[in-house]
Formats: structure tokens, C-alpha cells, sequence
């Protein structure tokens, strides 16, 4: 950093890169800490009845005969949809929205994203 004409601070080159690349990291690892929070939320809430990867293979998967948070017919949801029926259940499902702040359902919703075939 150095003085300008004007006495505030500017950046060379070097000092720069070194804020672009703290920045990029910071939002690396954030990123990385919403995912892995909605992989831990899921893992504790979701996949006892969806499974591990979101094909319903597990026993309660199957005996409700739930279909796979990959199938077309869940991806193919707009993310409202998808967040109301975790926050207020549908069917067999049971409502989330006094278990789960509504942060962790739309990262849940960001997460069955990811779950595409």
C-alpha cells in the first residue's frame, strides 16, 4: 500500500493480489462451511427416510415408497415448493419449521439441487 496524490491508500499490484486471493478463500471456505452444514443437516434430519445420496433406499424409504430427491419429478420443483414442504411437511412427511431455522431449509433445498442425476 502506498499514498496517493489525494493522502488515502492505494494498493499495488502485489498487495492486490494478496486481497483478491483473500477474498476468493474466504468465500471458498464459506461456501464449503453452508455446504457442509446442509450435508450435517441432512445427515441428522433427512436421511433416515431419504437416504444417504436421496434414493429412498432405506427401509422407511421404501416402505413410504418415497421417490429419489434426484428424480426429475422433485428436481423439476421450483425451490418454494421444495422449501414448503420441508418447513410445513406434505403427506407422511412431517413439517421441519420448528426444528429448522429457515437458513438451514433453503440450505437443505441447495443441497437436494446438487442431488441431480
Amino acid at each position: 500500500m502506498r499514498k496517493n496524490s489525494t493522502g488515502g491508500l492505494t494498493l499495488d499490484g502485489v498487495a492486490l493480489q494478496r486481497l483478491v486471493a483473500s477474498i476468493l478463500l474466504t468465500l471458498l471456505l464459506s461456501a464449503y462451511a453452508l455446504a457442509d452444514g446442509a450435508s450435517d443437516t441432512y445427515k441428522a434430519k433427512c436421511s433416515a427416510c431419504h437416504g444417504v445420496n436421496g434414493a429412498a433406499d432405506t427401509m422407511i424409504g421404501k416402505n413410504l415408497k418415497l421417490r429419489s430427491l434426484a428424480s426429475a419429478e422433485v428436481q423439476n420443483q421450483p425451490d418454494e415448493a421444495l422449501f414448503t414442504i420441508i418447513s410445513k411437511g406434505k403427506n407422511k412427511m412431517p413439517s421441519f419449521d420448528k426444528k429448522l431455522s429457515p437458513d438451514q431449509i433453503r440450505s437443505l433445498v441447495r443441497h437436494i439441487r446438487s442431488l441431480k442425476q
